[in-house]
């Protein structure tokens, strides 16, 4: 009988490891395929009720085909193009739409080489069909190959180039990224354990939990379930990398505190088990509901992100309860290699971590006072955060060629020539609604739209197409239409348009731009109160309290909005950004809020149990004393693998990386380690009202010291 019990305790965790190859083995190839069904079009995320939406189906009628106008630019370096430049430069755009036609790229008939004005420019416009995908990028990458024009800078841009060079960005989400991510895990975890085995397992751990999650999320998507793009991609990937690396570190760091304590491995498993699968789970469960609160989202993208992050949070709890202990019970004691934790052996948690708690017992008041003062001030500058978007030509940290052209285009044409915006209006009133139209400043020019044949959009004939009573007028731009001048020209042509006829609609990809923008404030505005409330529940049912939770949702809301002035600040003064969206501010309140309680739940649930034998005030500093480094190591990774967002050139990711980076190092170094201790020391046991322990301890003191709790 002992020989069986022995032969199932080595079986069962090597079923569990191997299990988990098996499945994760097959799934790999799945989950590098998750990039085939993203999509990155802000335009096919909007709800239906927004108008630009309404106008694109509207279009549909006048049996015109979506186009992506891709523009060929030559612009003089040193004054006027002489005729046989010109020339060269029409050869050049018959051999740029031979090169979109080998690729069937066009869904109409491109633009001869159109000279500007002042004769220092010349461009040519080719309309692509919006659903080519990688092949976009392909032609853009032929069609800048193309040999150059003496005395001329040469640019491909236009929307379908800025499109593509954004599309880019992403492309080293499955390569770049991860490698990183999980590059930086491994040096963090080889300087904490100074052992070279139990880091790889932990990155194992959290490899599996990767490749397995990301795979769910694709047939997810493959279904039409749920919307991803390249931005819910790349953040899905780091989050399952910091989180299951954050809980294989609470577990691991319970497991070597128990075989100090226990002889036989599998007995310190079970005991370490028993004492992190509740915490995990509840700041797992946490973070999985409020990332879905993200559902309640009208932009698609949004709505996305929720379900992928909660698949990843769940498949990095599921694999540190099952895969990581399973292969630490393998290894027992020789995972910790040179450092191997001994039965009997004495072990502090740290000196330091003692003292700082010390500390803050001796002066809750000044700790409380002085932290939560700092973090007021940064605070202040929250209203100095510029969230009211970012042009697409100015997406990709450092520039684009793209971008770079559209300034050329403005230099020597109407910006918006390529893609004017959209008005739908009813027949009887087009004339006046056209010259209404025409009258908004930022409008160059007003057409009514004579037919899907000839020429780029605007430039229909005098005599508009009637489709069901609706005629369709395309009006120019003066400025890029992916800029923010371009949205407040919209809402000023919405507002002219509907002082005519209630009935005018304005669409387009600037329209687009705007109604992605108001969304996504909207957003904002619904889902930020509802994740407070999602946790302070959530928060409520796992202390068994009401004024704990309160506690620390008000000093998690109370970093995040220091997070953000303090955003506010480098983001505009230290990278120069040339704004953010909305969506960061969302997205990074989401992630701040879940993920900064995670620390607070490893505290305080361990504060619970101390203060079960010690009182809160005691309770809570012991617990700091005990669960300081593991939780200091924890944001550290977090931090580092949202960090490594930035390795990818996009403005979007990087804003996003540094919020949630900084905030999470807020909350680890200043929230849980002074402001919550703090606080909570002031309180008292009433911290726990109205459970049982608000009275006071209820189990007799055992005779031990610090250390051993």
């Amino acid at each position: 009988m002992p020989g069986r019990t022995r032969l199932l305790r080595w079986l069962v965790p090597a079923l569990v490891a191997v299990a988990w190859l098996v499945i994760a083995g097959p799934l790999g190839s799945f989950s590098g395929k998750l990039g085939e069904v993203s999509e990155n079009d802000s335009a096919a995320f909007l709800p239906d009720s927004a108008e630009s939406t309404q106008v694109t189906e509207l279009q549909r009628q006048f049996q015109t085909e979506r186009r992506l106008p891709v523009i060929l630019l030559w612009e003089s370096e040193d004054g006027a193009l002489g005729p046989a430049t010109l020339e060269e430069a029409q050869q050049r755009v018959d051999d740029a739409v031979g090169i979109a036609e080998d690729a069937d790229a066009l869904v109409g008939a491109p633009s001869p080489a159109i000279p500007s004005e002042d004769g220092e420019a010349v461009q040519a416009v080719l309309p692509f069909d919006p659903d080519l995908g990688d092949t976009l990028g392909q032609v853009i990458g032929e069609l800048r190959d193309l040999p150059a024009l003496g005395g001329t800078t040469a640019y491909v841009t236009g929307p379908g180039a800025i499109f593509s060079d954004f599309a880019e960005g992403f492309s080293g989400i499955d390569g770049l990224l991860l490698l990183a991510a999980f590059g930086v895990v491994l040096v963090i975890l080889l300087v904490v354990y100074r052992s070279p085995l139990l880091p790889l397992l932990v990155i194992g751990t959290a490899g599996m939990a990767l490749v397995v999650s990301l795979a769910v999320a694709y047939f997810l998507a493959k279904q039409g379930w749920i919307d991803v793009n390249g931005q819910s991609q790349g953040i899905a990937s780091i989050l399952v990398v910091g989180a299951a690396t954050d809980y294989g570190l609470l577990l691991v760091a319970r497991y070597r505190e128990e075989l100090r304590r226990e002889r036989s491995r599998y007995a310190a498993m079970r005991v370490a088990l028993r004492q992190s699968w509740e915490p995990i789970l509840a700041s797992g469960g946490t973070v999985i509901l409020g990332v879905l609160c993200l559902l309640f989202s009208d932009l698609g993208s949004n709505r996305g992100l929720g379900p992928v992050s909660a698949v990843c949070i769940a498949f990095a709890m599921l694999a540190a309860l099952t895969f990581l202990p399973a292969v630490l019970v393998l290894f027992g004691r020789a995972a910790f290699w040179p450092f191997r934790p001994e039965y009997g052996e004495e072990h502090a948690h740290g000196r330091g971590w003692e003292r700082i708690s010390t500390s803050v017992g001796r002066r809750p008041g000044r700790y409380l006072l002085g932290s939560a003062g700092a973090l007021v001030v940064l605070a202040l500058f929250l209203p100095t955060f510029d969230s009211d978007g970012i042009p697409l030509s100015e997406a990709v940290r450092g520039g684009s060629e793209s971008g770079a052209g559209q300034e050329a285009i403005a230099r020597h044409y109407e910006a918006g020539a390529a893609s004017p915006a959209v008005v739908i209006t009813p027949a009887d009133a087009w004339q006046d609604v056209a010259a209404a139209a025409a009258d908004v400043e930022g409008v160059a020019e007003v057409a009514p739209f004579g037919g899907p044949q000839g020429g780029p959009p605007g430039a229909g004939g005098g005599a508009p197409v009637e489709v069901d009573g609706l005629v369709r007028l395309d009006a120019t731009l003066d400025v890029a239409p992916d800029s923010e001048a371009a949205q407040s020209t919209v809402e000023e042509l919405r507002t002219a348009v509907r002082d005519v006829d209630a009935g005018a609609l304005v669409g387009g990809s600037s329209a687009q731009d705007l109604d992605t923008q108001e969304t996504a404030a909207r957003d904002l505005a619904v889902i930020v109160p509802l994740v407070l409330l999602v946790i302070t529940v959530v928060l409520a049912l796992l202390l068994r309290s009401i004024v704990a939770p309160l506690l620390l949702v008000a000093t998690v809301a109370l970093s995040t909005a220091a997070t953000v002035g303090v955003s506010a600040l480098v983001f505009e003064h230290l990278f120069r950004f040339p704004g953010s969206d909305p969506q960061v501010l969302l997205i990074g309140f989401v992630f701040l809020v879940a993920l900064g309680i995670d620390y607070n739940i490893f505290l305080m649930t361990r504060a619970r149990e101390e203060s079960l034998r010690h009182g809160a005030r005691d309770g809570v500093l012991r617990a700091l004393a005990v669960t300081g480094g593991v939780i200091t190591s924890a944001g550290l990774v977090l931090a580092a693998t949202f960090g490594a967002l930035t390795v990818l050139p996009l403005v979007i990711l990087t804003q996003l990386g540094f919020l949630v980076g900084f905030g999470v190092l807020l909350d680890t170094f200043v929230v849980r380690t002074l402001l919550v201790p703090a606080a909570v020391h002031l309180i008292g046991d009433r911290v726990w009202w109205p459970s049982r322990l608000a009275k006071g301890p209820t189990e007799p003191e055992p005779e031990r010291e610090l250390e051993r709790v």
